[in-house]
């Protein structure tokens, strides 16, 4: 098994600026709750709320926020919009931190 030390050595050409910006916004628990769920199913956000039983402007808020930093988008069947994870980094990221978790069936 490689270690970080095989894979990754001091390159100062190497920029992480992107996986920098997505540890800073997971770094909010919800918003890692939500990034982690949405990896195991894309979700509208009544189920997300309800999953992690906040409320629903809660979860709007920090969507939007994911949304902004192109972690998650969202695709509108209806009138629903069904979330899900596009940033391969933050796919990278929350992977490395929770495995094959899931936070809400």
């Amino acid at each position: 098994m490689a270690t970080v030390h095989d894979t990754l050595p001091f390159d100062a050409d190497m920029d992480f600026d992107r996986e920098s910006e997505i540890l800073k916004v997971l770094g909010h628990p919800i918003r890692l709750k939500i990034v982690a769920g949405l990896m195991s199913q894309s979700c509208n956000v009544k189920k997300i709320w309800e999953c992690l039983s906040l409320p629903q402007a809660t979860v709007s808020q920090h969507l939007a926020l994911l949304k902004n930093k192109n972690i998650i988008t969202g695709r509108r069947e209806g009138v629903e919009v069904y979330y899900q994870v596009t940033s391969p980094e933050a796919v990278r990221i929350v992977g490395a931190i929770f495995g094959d978790a899931i936070i809400c069936g």
